[in-house]
């Protein structure tokens, strides 16, 4: 199973590079300093846990609530809840027609053939939306992500921009400043992950551009543009805000799910034997 970059030395190589950022332990990284600048290297300042407060990772288009079938022991802990578009415009992913039909297939499939189920990396914009929280390192130099699920990670590369060598499930992030808005350039994806729980998804042709303002201390307006011309009639932008997380103890967890889903993969090679 191929589940990418999981290593939280990995990422601590990346925050070293950083220069100034933050101090960042395994499975853990305080959210918010004694004293936070409100401005590094010139740039207004990212740095904390945030999470986005919606229900895009099941559906990034307008849903009404509904049971999961197969799960009625569940109750009502298996039902999708309720939500919005987040999509602008007419809130709809444009799809061209044979993509359409692929998504529907996804869909119908749903759970078995979600990448999220089997803990698989989220990807890009994913991994933003997610029900956990994500930690952005800003030190003066290169930008790290760090998400709480599945131990991800991601680092934009402000100054040394390069194409991507090889796709990979995160991709290849290059950031830069556009005043005050973070802009960051990713490609270089596989085409295996999905964008929600609803099977929507892309191909590997994908180029996401992400926008981060901050609005007050505490607030992030983001957005993502997909350009994808093997799916998608035409590139469209999903917007959001983001929070950033202010109980004192706020950090992100250990959320490694290779575990949880060994059953799931091999159990009927285990009932073969």
């Amino acid at each position: 199973m191929q589940h990418g970059i999981r290593s939280w030395g990995i990422a601590l190589a990346a925050v070293a590079a950083l220069g100034a950022a933050p101090s960042f332990a395994q499975g853990q990284a305080a959210a918010k300093p004694a004293t936070r600048p409100a401005r590094i290297a010139g740039q207004p300042n990212l740095n904390g846990v945030w999470q986005a407060v919606n229900t895009a990772d099941w559906n990034l288009e307008a849903h009404s609530a509904q049971k999961i079938e197969g799960f009625y022991r569940l109750g009502s802990l298996a039902a999708i809840p309720a939500g919005q578009s987040v999509v602008d415009g007419d809130g709809k992913i444009p799809y061209k027609p044979e993509a359409l039909a692929k998504r529907n297939e996804n869909r119908a499939k749903w759970p078995d053939n979600d990448p999220e189920v089997k803990c698989y990396l989220p990807g890009i914009p994913r991994a933003t939306y997610m029900p956990y929280p994500f930690q952005i390192i800003q030190g003066g130099g290169d930008i790290l992500f760090a998400y709480e699920y599945d131990s991800a990670n991601r680092e934009v590369y402000m100054s040394n921009h390069q194409e991507p060598p090889v796709d990979t499930w995160m991709g290849w992030s290059n950031g830069h400043w556009e005043g005050d808005t973070l802009v960051i350039e990713t490609n270089g994806f596989n085409d295996l992950t999905w964008l929600d729980r609803a099977g929507n998804y892309h191909s590997g042709s994908m180029k996401v551009t992400e926008r981060l303002t901050l609005e007050g201390e505490n607030t992030i307006r983001y957005s993502a543009t997909i350009n994808d011309p093997e799916v998608f009639s035409r590139p469209w932008t999903i917007s959001m805000p983001l929070y950033r997380r202010l109980e004192p103890n706020a950090q992100i967890l250990e959320f490694k799910c290779v575990p949880f889903v060994e059953e799931l993969l091999y159990k009927d090679l285990e009932q073969s034997h």
